[in-house]
């Protein structure tokens, strides 16, 4: 008697392949059939990858990550138009299919230049919540070249790697924001000085990965663990954003506005220029002048700039985001029953200070820190419901503190 699938009742010779069982067979395209459907419903090597927190599901649009930004980041709407499109289009690239060989889409990672305090880091930090893949910040200043002390730039995907719970597929489409990459830029003009090993070497290092390679990545970390098995990632679809303070960068940007000045048209047009936000006008010759090397610049095609933030956009910072300072410290007095608030007057006083010291946002929650460090002493051993932060009980702590 001839055999046949016991699924779809084909014979041996209707079909490719027939597998036989102790009591019944099964053809090839059952037997697909059936693993497709027990993945879908939790089961197989598949299952844990499907059931992943880094599942895409639905692609948000540009303009709805821009609203999450902004419920937690105040202005800065040039920087999140540029964040949101680029973590869209990385989106999209992961889902075109492997075998579409009309158009290959090219990732475009991003270099956000912004004094300190004006909210790189919040941006990336934020918009880390909202991800379906994996997603990790780097400190740049503890990288050097390979054989120095310091962490080796393959560091920074072993961190992907251990947020991505080791699934080498979920790291392979993460995001990276690396922090603090102006502390990378060359120490001299002349590359051949000395051997800058924290500087133009990191840089080197960096080239391969913001580009796309296959790096052997130690899963605990470097060098503590020589004998450890490598793990093998592609780094073509991680997506690099880089984000730096660039100290100083205003006087180059100046130098180069400053070389076109010839002839009575061009001196009208630096009449326009605001000299109070040069950062606007950054352009990739200026990251070559301040250090960075031109191959590291060509890899991070997008170019965008943070506004410094004015008294307008510091008292919003205080009182509108979700997780705003003021909101935090009105938290930590709720749970001890007592209601904090502050008046108008109090919050001016606070901004006015921050625009003094230049922190910019970061500056506002240690001159708040400094107001509040006795009330929260002393307030929760008294039986006092409510507690009210004048201009002048600001002002008093003020006087007393190391800030003054």
């Amino acid at each position: 008697m001839a055999k046949k699938c016991n699924f779809c009742g084909r014979s041996e010779r209707e079909v490719k392949l027939l597998i036989t069982g102790v009591d019944g067979c099964i053809c090839e395209d059952c037997a697909v059939q059936a693993y497709q459907v027990a993945t879908a419903n939790g089961y197989g090597p598949e299952a844990r990858h499907k059931d992943s927190k880094f599942n895409l599901k639905r692609i948000p649009k540009p303009k709805e990550i821009k609203e999450y930004l902004d419920q937690y980041v105040i202005g800065q709407d040039e920087a999140k138009r540029y964040l949101s499109v680029a973590v869209y289009n990385h989106y999209k690239r992961l889902q075109q299919p492997k075998n579409d060989n009309e158009v290959e889409i090219e990732k475009s990672n991003i270099i956000m230049v912004g004094s300190t305090g004006t909210g790189k880091t919040l941006l990336a930090r934020t918009i880390a919540k909202q991800l379906d893949v994996p997603f990790t910040i780097v400190d740049a200043t503890v990288f050097t070249e390979a054989g120095y002390v310091g962490e080796d730039v393959e560091s920074i995907l072993t961190r992907l790697l251990q947020v991505a719970d080791y699934n080498v597929e979920a790291t392979q489409r993460g995001i990276v924001f690396i922090d603090e990459i102006d502390k990378i830029a060359r120490k001299s003009d002349n590359p051949s000085i000395t051997r800058d090993v924290s500087g133009e070497g990191v840089q080197q290092g960096l080239l391969k990965l913001l580009e796309g390679t296959n790096v052997n990545v130690p899963p605990k970390g470097g060098r503590k663990h020589p004998d450890q098995d490598y793990i093998s990632i592609d780094t073509r679809d991680i997506l690099f954003i880089c984000g730096g303070a660039f100290d100083g960068i205003e006087r180059k940007i100046a130098q180069r506005l400053n070389t076109h000045v010839v002839g009575y048209n061009s001196v009208q047009n630096v009449r326009k220029i605001d000299k109070e936000n040069l950062m606007q006008y950054i352009a990739p010759q200026d990251l070559k002048s301040f250090g960075l090397i031109p191959e590291i610049i060509g890899r991070l095609p997008v170019l965008t700039y943070l506004n410094p933030l004015d008294r307008d956009a510091l008292t919003k910072i205080l009182t509108e985001p979700k997780n705003s300072i003021i909101k935090q410290y009105e938290k930590l007095f709720e749970m001890d029953g007592i209601k904090l608030t502050f008046t108008p007057e109090a919050l001016t006083l606070i901004v006015d200070k921050a625009v003094e010291y230049k922190l910019g946002a970061r500056g506002l929650r240690s001159i708040v820190e400094n107001i509040m460090m006795d009330a929260m002493f002393e307030i929760p051993s008294k039986r006092t419901k409510s507690f009210e932060v004048t201009a002048k009980y600001a002002q008093e702590q003020l006087d007393k503190s190391h800030l003054q």
